[in-house]
């Protein structure tokens, strides 16, 4: 493949340099700001061979060329353009300049929660883990694992015990990742954190139990009480009195002089924003918290299967906007209060989308006769039913809207299946195939069954539609020809 040659066709297509303003590449993709998106000659992209998709999002044009080529490509490309090399990061940030105040707002929620999914996955996959130890019925009829082996009852404790640690320690995870997202000192941050879950204080899920008994622990100084509960597992709380410290630091900075701002700067932020957060933060947005996560539970118990079914069909519509990145922070806030939640229903629906889109992307394999249209649907299709569905959304489903169609009708279908059997994932993960690990094991079955019937269902819409705009060219060209 002549790389030069490639870039130079995919930056005519662009525009020419002139439109293309910051540009980085991730394993796959070429990740790029245009100027103006609507000058893209989008039919001379498709025509390329090794273009295998398009998409726009965020504010971002992306290129889909696979991994060992792209970033060959993006090399030549930033000589012709006279671009610098630039990270992903660099790439985002200049996106954002595009987007609309929701738009920044999902990023925002974005870029606070994805540096710390990997510690929630982990503690999320490991008490799936010690669910499978624990459960009855589920190897041998009538007992657990650890029952009929009580060898193995340390090591399921053990493993709870890992398993916990992200969910307890939730607020020292968000407080370093949102103070550096909001401008602060991260480690103050993690500071705060850890002080919302001091074990001096009284366990935020003992909380409840407490009020009822009236015995919540309270500091009294100068004719004032202050509660002493804390914040294990909450997401509201931390997130607001991260903002609030970082701008207090920032604030501080700039009237606290030079000489004295490394010792009064970090110790005012700490102590105002403690005060703040215990006297007013907290409490507030604890309710506000409980108040989205029963809106949440009510709504899904309410509404059953056919709400089952409406956030199904909504789901991938909701992914073109990037809405769904705000998802990220109530799966946690469910995943964190799983005692009251059961765990997270969004995650499943999630996973039913993803396989609908896979099986879908894999329904245009079967049909089309374009080898290049071939090559790209076998790829996406698979990334799709592990999870990763941007190639096969945006590079084939949306492009050719009936497997569009065909997808969101199985997604639909496969939730409203998995919501009337309640499934609920105990774990954030791939949401796909290899989500069944992250499966409250009594709905391991539902699950399965569930992503068998979104993948059946879109496969077969998806084949009849094109079946019929198939036909409904072959009449219209014969009435041409008759003409």
């Amino acid at each position: 493949m002549n790389y030069h040659e490639v870039a130079k066709e995919i930056l005519t297509a662009l525009g020419g340099k002139e439109n293309v303003s910051a540009a980085a590449h991730c394993a796959t993709r070429l990740r790029l700001v245009l100027n103006d998106e609507s000058i893209v000659d989008q039919k001379k992209l498709d025509e390329m061979e090794a273009v295998k998709g398009t998409f726009s999002t965020g504010g971002q044009f992306q290129v889909i060329l696979g991994s060992g080529i792209v970033n060959k490509v993006y090399k030549e490309l930033t000589e012709l353009t006279g671009l610098s090399e630039m990270s992903t990061k660099d790439v985002k940030d200049a996106s954002a300049k595009k987007l609309n105040p929701i738009q920044r707002f999902v990023k925002m929620l974005s870029d606070i929660f994805v540096p710390i999914i990997p510690a929630i996955v982990a503690g999320g996959l490991l008490m799936g883990i010690n669910n499978l130890l624990t459960a009855k019925d589920l190897f041998i009829s009538g007992m657990s694992l650890i029952e009929a082996y009580p060898e193995m009852a340390d090591l399921a404790a053990l493993i709870n015990t890992f398993a916990n640690a992200a969910f307890v320690f939730l607020p020292v995870l968000i407080g370093f990742s949102a103070a550096q997202r909001f401008g602060g000192n991260a480690y103050l941050g993690a500071a705060l954190g850890m002080l919302m879950v001091h074990p001096d204080l009284l366990n935020g899920w003992g909380y409840g139990g407490a009020l009822v008994n009236g015995e919540i622990p309270v500091w009294k100084f100068f004719g004032f009480e202050i509660e002493k509960i804390g914040y294990q597992g909450t997401v509201l709380p931390v997130l607001v009195a991260s903002f609030i410290l970082a701008k207090t630091e920032n604030f501080l900075r700039r009237v606290v002089p030079s000489a004295l701002d490394n010792l009064l700067t970090p110790l005012l932020t700490i102590f105002i924003t403690g005060i703040l957060t215990f006297t007013a933060v907290g409490p507030i947005t604890r309710a506000a918290g409980n108040l989205l996560s029963d809106g949440m539970i009510w709504l899904y118990d309410t509404t059953g299967f056919i709400g089952g079914a409406l956030f199904g069909l909504a789901y991938a519509p909701i992914v073109i906007t990037g809405m769904h990145h705000s998802f990220i922070a109530v799966e946690t806030q469910l995943l964190a209060d799983m005692a009251k939640t059961g765990g997270s229903f969004i995650f499943v629906i999630a996973a039913m989308s993803n396989v609908a889109q896979g099986a879908a992307t894999l329904g245009v394999l079967t049909v089309t006769r374009d080898k290049k249209l071939k090559g790209t649907a076998s790829a996406a299709g698979i990334s799709a039913l592990l999870g990763i569905t941007e190639p096969a959304m945006f590079g084939i489903n949306l492009k050719l809207r009936y497997p569009f169609i065909g997808a969101i009708t199985g997604a639909a279908i496969g939730s409203a299946f998995v919501t009337f059997f309640k499934v609920k994932a105990v774990a954030l993960g791939a949401a796909g195939l290899p989500g069944v690990i992250s499966i409250s094991p009594a709905s391991i079955l539902p699950y399965i069954i569930g992503m068998g019937i979104a993948f059946a269902v879109a496969f077969v819409v998806t084949i009849v539609l094109a079946k019929r705009d198939a036909k409904k060219m072959t009449n219209s060209g014969a009435k041409d020809a008759a003409a």
